[in-house]
C-alpha cells in the first residue's frame, strides 16, 4: 500500500477562522479527515501531521515511512532553505499544495523555495486541493480510480 504523508506548516492549524476570504471556512481537521477518507477510497494509507515549528517538521520528513507527500508548507514556502534541503535530502516525491494561489497575492508570497523541487503542484483551489493531491498521486502509484 502506498504510504502518503500530509504535512501542513505554520499557522495552517488556524484554518477555518484565520482570513476565511482568502483560505475559506473549512478547518485542518475537516481537511484531515477528508483526505484520509478518500486515501482510503483510493487504496492509500495517508498520515497527517502538521507543526507551527520547522525543525519538528524536518525531523517528521526525516522519518521516511511514506511514499509519498502533500506539502503545504504555509509560510515556510517563503522562506525555508532548511525544509527544501529536508525535502530533496529525503528522497521521496511530494505535491506542493496552496489553498490561495501565491503568486496572485502579495509580492513576497511570490518567492517560493519548493516549486522547482516539487513533482508536482496544485495551488488556488482551496481544500480541494487535498483531494486533488491524493488523486494524483494514486494514480502515479498505479491505484487508478477509487474502489
Amino acid at each position: 500500500m502506498t504510504r502518503v504523508l500530509v504535512l501542513n506548516g505554520p499557522n495552517l492549524n488556524l484554518l477555518g477562522t484565520r482570513e476565511p476570504e482568502i483560505y475559506g471556512h473549512t478547518t485542518l481537521a475537516e481537511i484531515e479527515e477528508g483526505v484520509r477518507r478518500r486515501g482510503t477510497e483510493l487504496g492509500l494509507e495517508v498520515d497527517c501531521f502538521q507543526s507551527n515549528h520547522e525543525g519538528v517538521l524536518i525531523d517528521r520528513l526525516h522519518v521516511r515511512d511514506f511514499d509519498w507527500a502533500i506539502v503545504n508548507a504555509g509560510g515556510l514556502t517563503h522562506t525555508s532553505v532548511s525544509l527544501r534541503d529536508a525535502l530533496k535530502g529525503i528522497g521521496r516525491p511530494f505535491v506542493e499544495v496552496h489553498i490561495s494561489d501565491p503568486d496572485e497575492r502579495e509580492p513576497f508570497r511570490h518567492v517560493n523555495y519548493l516549486r522547482d523541487i516539487a513533482n508536482e503542484r496544485i495551488v488556488g483551489r482551496g481544500a480541494a486541493g487535498y483531494a486533488m493531491a491524493l488523486e494524483l498521486i494514486a494514480g502515479r502509484a498505479g491505484h487508478g480510480e477509487a474502489r
